[in-house]
């Protein structure tokens, strides 16, 4: 069984170190007292120190930022978290990003239209019920609990049939394999119809635009912030599944993200407030991550707990991979 681990910042370099490593460390350490002696508590203290040294800068040094800043998790799949140039009034202003290659991974919609069952689940939740290594909101959901705010189409099931005015549609499952396995595309673009995108491909999601092709910011100024959740395309045709539990305006989220040189090209809002969430299990490697600011619903930042969704987009590694 593969070990679940929890990320910390390393004070020393900066890499993430997980919260298991940390532990063991002080556990040993605390066993200091139990020596016979106080030389030999002295000597197996200095011993204990000098493991943890060296271990530590093992460690450092394997998980170490790229000088992109991108740490791998599996072939095709890094992870980045960084720290925003504007910082956020609530919690510690980082964006987590999760850059998967759409050539070695199979992204997927899974809800509860589709299972049937009364009510939605964590993305964690999710991941464990339909083996997904990662999962983020498909996007917003209307008052019924299930049904998604925009066309969404996974293969043969639709969840909602019926386009809003959204301007973003990510599009996936292509029926002709000289098309990017995936792309987002911008509803008012020269040459871009929703008939030829439903042609084109077996996998729609319609969602709140953020950003359109090729970096264009679509949000101007506003009061309201929250926790994000988003899903993003990069200049290499990679899925971005994008996240901050510090509350930002769109506009300030919009222009982080293209400062911060991970090639974003288009991005689509999927959820907000303590709702947004993103769940990651690979290998030994395991990231939770959950919302709590929304200006005039949780103007705070003591969500403790995922909260269930219906919908959820979820990837899986391709059949050979």
């Amino acid at each position: 069984m593969a070990l679940r681990f929890q990320f910390r910042r390393c004070r020393v370099c900066g890499s993430f170190v997980t919260a298991r490593y940390w532990f063991l460390q002080m556990r040993e350490i605390s066993r200091w007292g139990c020596a016979i002696g106080r030389m030999q508590t002295f000597r197996r203290a200095k011993q204990i120190l000098l493991a943890v040294a060296i271990l530590l800068a093992v460690f450092c040094g394997l998980a170490a930022d790229t000088p992109s800043g991108w740490q791998s998790l599996a072939p095709g799949m890094e992870f980045k978290s960084f720290k925003t140039g504007k910082p956020s009034m609530v919690g510690d202003s980082r964006i987590t990003i999760l850059r998967i290659d759409p050539n070695l991974w199979e992204l997927e919609v899974a809800g509860i239209s589709e299972t049937g069952e009364p009510a939605g689940h964590t993305a964690r939740e999710w991941c464990e019920k339909r083996n997904f290594a990662a999962a983020i909101n498909a996007g917003m959901f209307a008052a019924d609990g299930k049904t998604h705010l925009g066309y969404q189409r996974f293969r043969e099931h639709i969840n909602n049939s019926r386009a809003n005015n959204y301007q973003s549609v990510a599009a996936f499952d292509p029926r002709d394999s000289k098309l990017p396995r995936f792309r987002i595309f911008d509803l008012d673009a020269s040459g871009i119809t929703f008939h030829d995108i439903l042609r084109d491909y077996a996998s729609v999601v319609q969602n709140l635009r953020l950003v359109k092709r090729p970096g264009a910011n679509q949000w101007s100024q506003q009061d309201k912030q929250w926790s994000e959740a988003a899903l993003g395309e990069d200049s290499a045709g990679r899925i971005l599944f994008i996240y901050s539990r510090s509350p930002f305006s769109m506009h300030d989220l919009n222009r982080e993200l293209l400062a911060a040189g991970i090639g974003l090209v288009a991005a689509q809002h999927l959820e907000g407030g303590p709702e947004a969430q993103l769940y990651v299990l690979v290998g030994g490697t395991e990231i939770e991550t959950f919302g709590s600011y929304e200006t005039s619903f949780k103007q705070n930042d003591e969500n403790a707990a995922a909260w269930p969704v219906p919908n959820v987009l979820g990837v899986r590694p391709r059949a050979g991979h």
